[in-house]
């Protein structure tokens, strides 16, 4: 347990029975009344997000998630198979679950994929996928990297700006967590 004052972004806690991860915090001293902190928080189990006061004296439980490093192995429509390295059992994962992290499937990707009482509730992408350039405007002549960015569309359907000296069919780095450009792959 920890006093609500302790909550931070990012965070996941249990609220009435479920695990709900904490996507923002802020602190409210208001000037007649009692200080509290205002989140908002998703259920991780249903997606839904709602926001939530907690009184500064309140205390909060931390939710305790398993989490096991699986292997991305195909998808039917809005449902992604990832298996377990280790003993080969295989979990279905939706669509919503996913979030913004069906843009960096791609075949033997391990994922992060977090369960609370052995149901998966959460998948976190690696750091950094490598994904080819489907399609995007022709080369600049005369192009640097400091020049603005055009758009590119990924093998994923993901849409990043990326270099003007970049071309399409051109295996680039992304960075998950922004969504943004790092660098041309090592070939």
């Amino acid at each position: 347990m920890i006093n609500a004052t302790q909550i931070r972004a990012g965070m996941t806690i249990l609220f009435n029975g479920s695990p709900y991860k904490v996507l923002s915090v802020t602190h409210v001293t208001p000037g007649k009344g009692r200080a509290h902190m205002q989140t908002k928080i998703r259920n991780m189990e249903t997606g839904i997000a709602i926001e939530n006061r907690f009184r500064s004296d309140e205390k909060v439980e931390r939710a305790r998630l398993d989490t096991k490093e699986m292997e991305y192995l195909y998808s039917e429509e809005s449902e992604h198979h990832f298996m377990d390295t280790e003993n080969y059992e295989q979990i279905v994962i939706s669509d919503d679950l996913l979030g913004d992290g069906k843009f960096y499937l791609t075949p033997n990707v391990k994922f992060l994929i977090e369960f609370f009482k052995d149901k998966p509730v959460g998948a976190t992408p690696p750091k950094v996928v490598e994904l080819k350039i489907t399609d995007t405007p022709p080369n600049m002549k005369g192009a640097t990297a400091s020049s603005s960015y055009k758009p590119a569309t990924l093998e994923t359907g993901l849409s990043i700006g990326v270099p003007p000296f970049v071309e399409a069919g051109e295996v680039i780095r992304v960075d998950t967590v922004e969504g943004k450009y790092l660098e041309r792959a090592k070939q």
